[in-house]
């Protein structure tokens, strides 16, 4: 072990800045999570009245906390299930293209929104699902009327959906591409011996190997439950959308930030830390026992 040690100090050293880094950033404001527990005014800082849990029950009482942890979890499962299917399906689809120059635009053309802000992107989609934009003009010409996508309650958690599988799967799909080029040819020159053509190919052979990335990335993925994407809401909702667009993270936001209310929105940002880690360690331990994966 130590001999193993000395090899890899160089490694080590590089790590030291970005550790240091992380504890100045991330477990330095520790300490105040003890907001959490208190009656906080800003004139007194820490020193500010102990209340126990009483910020936690008080949080716990109101009917729109309820709301956001389901507006959370409706938007993000869904985000989660299409984040998955979609690129699995888009390379696939790739796979089978014969020309490598043909297969490297697509692909570096479904990559590009991976790399956008949210802050870039929700411009584009403001202009994009206006009144008078791309999606709504090609709506009337078959006669449908104009929707309303980020300011109607029932449309808006589906457009947010949509949109983050439109930005996110370009990443997704050089993943599974990747795990498309370990798979033997041999197997495909086989199985076209026996006569299966692409179609049975890929149920009998592409997917079955293909599985064990989808399995890992799936259960990876659990760990973002409570994560429905704080970037995309908040550039794109209003208080119209309240009702079904408000996650965790923006009611904190608003909460701790807009509303001053710093004691309740930590003790909503807690709450969802602690939840969230244990869903990290849960997808962790699923993703080493069903796929081997592990991180030391």
């Amino acid at each position: 072990m130590l001999r193993k040690l000395k090899q890899q100090s160089p490694y080590h050293l590089m790590l030291i800045p970005s550790l240091i880094l992380v504890f100045i950033f991330s477990y330095i404001p520790f300490y105040g999570l003890v907001i959490a527990f208190q009656k906080y005014n800003p004139g007194l800082g820490f020193n500010s009245p102990w209340v126990g849990w009483d910020n936690f029950s008080h949080v716990f009482n109101q009917p729109n906390f309820v709301r956001t942890i389901w507006n959370t979890l409706y938007m993000s499962v869904f985000k989660i299930i299409g984040g998955i299917i979609v690129p699995v399906i888009f390379a696939l689809l790739l796979n089978e293209v014969v020309r490598s120059a043909v297969k490297r635009t697509f692909q570096t053309l479904v990559y590009i929104p991976n790399f956008l802000s949210w802050v870039i992107m929700a411009g584009i989609m403001l202009d994009i699902l206006s009144a008078d934009g791309i999606v709504n003009t090609f709506l009337g010409v078959f006669g449908i009327e104009k929707i309303s996508f980020l300011g109607t309650p029932s449309i808006f958690p589906w457009t947010m959906i949509i949109s983050d599988i439109w930005k996110g799967f370009g990443f997704g799909t050089v993943v599974y591409l990747a795990a498309l080029t370990s798979i033997d040819p041999g197997l495909y020159e086989a199985a076209v011996i026996d006569g299966a053509k692409r179609w049975k190919q890929t149920i009998y052979i592409t997917l079955p190997l293909l599985m064990p990335t989808i399995v890992l990335m799936t259960v990876l993925s659990l760990g973002n439950v409570l994560n429905a994407g704080f970037d995309q809401i908040y550039n794109l909702y209003s208080p119209v959308v309240y009702q079904t667009g408000d996650i965790i993270d923006t009611y904190v936001y608003r909460l701790g930030i807009q509303q001053a209310q710093y004691s309740i929105g930590t003790a909503v940002g807690l709450f969802k830390s602690i939840i969230s880690t244990i869903l990290m360690a849960l997808s962790y331990f699923l993703a080493y026992r069903v796929a081997g994966y592990r991180i030391f």
